[in-house]
């Protein structure tokens, strides 16, 4: 397993180009007052799975050797990287299946199903349906795609970054939601390459904070993931994005689920626009961090709008 760099990530731009439009950055006064700075939503939300995983997803599956193809994919996945997987699959004619936590997002996992992916559900949470899934595609020699460890992935989500940086080349700070920390990794390559002064901040939920911890003492670690964000429930760590993150992450915090339930509100009240919890994550880091970054550019990556109305009617409650 290999560190993706800079060179993979405009590779997978290519590769990406013909299936995916770009998506919008957009600035919104309500929201640079609320934060008191400059501020620039990257909308993933707006990608046609609703997350910016299709982008490791396509770029991954492209790249499938014949043999691969022929077997077929298997991954675990609480949605996103699911839809991402699924979608892919479909546009290369790849069957797929995809192992869900029992209880998984209805929406996400109808959603799956609609794009001709088998679902699976096993376990609790992601970690029991991660161990399911590796189990099957040992007995059945599938194709496993982890939604962490894998360089393709991670080179084709940081394309996200590269256009932000490409729209805004003046963004100073960037906030990036963290579950197993693709996402952030990608962000990381892109923004170290591009200007390595640019800080790059990491944010996870304090309900679900192996990532966190795991950065923290530089080691991989296993906690419990209680989070209500599907997107940043994550219990194991995961090898590659962390020697990233390690390496070039700036800072990382911890919020507390009221924090993020609180951003997807502002999201909807001051954006006009539909974040999952995951999505308005970064947000989130950014208003706790707003004394520190007064009159800096910010961008904020809007990871995903998969959010279930249960959730957001349990968000508006809270707010």
């Amino acid at each position: 397993m290999y560190t993706p760099q800079f060179q993979d990530v405009l590779q997978a731009r290519q590769r990406i180009r013909p299936y995916l439009a770009r998506t919008p950055l957009h600035s919104y006064a309500p929201l640079n007052d609320l934060i008191g700075t400059e501020v620039y939503i990257k909308h993933e939300n707006y990608q046609p799975v609703g997350a910016f995983k299709v982008r490791g997803g396509i770029n991954l599956i492209s790249q499938l050797s014949p043999e691969e193809r022929e077997h077929g994919v298997i991954s675990a996945s609480t949605g996103n990287h699911g839809q991402s997987v699924a979608y892919a699959a479909r546009l290369f004619g790849v069957s797929a299946r995809i192992v869900v936590p029992e209880g998984a997002n209805p929406g996400k996992v109808a959603a799956i199903q609609g794009m001709g992916a088998e679902v699976i559900a096993h376990g609790a949470g992601f970690d029991e349906a991660k161990r399911y899934c590796e189990e099957l595609a040992q007995e059945h020699g599938y194709r496993y795609i982890s939604s962490g460890d894998e360089p393709l992935l991670i080179a084709g989500v940081a394309t996200e970054a590269l256009e932000m940086l490409e729209d805004e080349p003046g963004i100073e700070v960037i906030f990036v939601p963290i579950g197993g920390g693709s996402g952030a990794a990608g962000t990381c390559i892109v923004a170290k390459a591009v200007n390595p002064a640019i800080q790059v901040i990491g944010v996870q939920s304090e309900a679900s904070p192996t990532a966190y911890e795991s950065w923290r003492a530089r080691r991989l670690l296993s906690l419990p993931s209680r989070t209500f964000a599907e997107g940043l429930a994550t219990g194991v760590a995961f090898a590659l994005p962390q020697q990233i993150m390690q390496e070039k992450l700036d800072d990382f915090l911890l919020l507390s689920e009221e924090e993020i339930m609180r951003a997807m509100v502002y999201m909807i009240e001051r954006a006009h626009t539909l974040a999952e919890a995951a999505g308005a994550a970064a947000l989130a880091g950014a208003y706790r961090w707003r004394d520190k970054l007064q009159g800096k550019k910010v961008g904020v990556i809007c990871s995903g709008g998969n959010t279930s109305l249960e959730h957001l009617k349990q968000a508006l409650a809270a707010s």
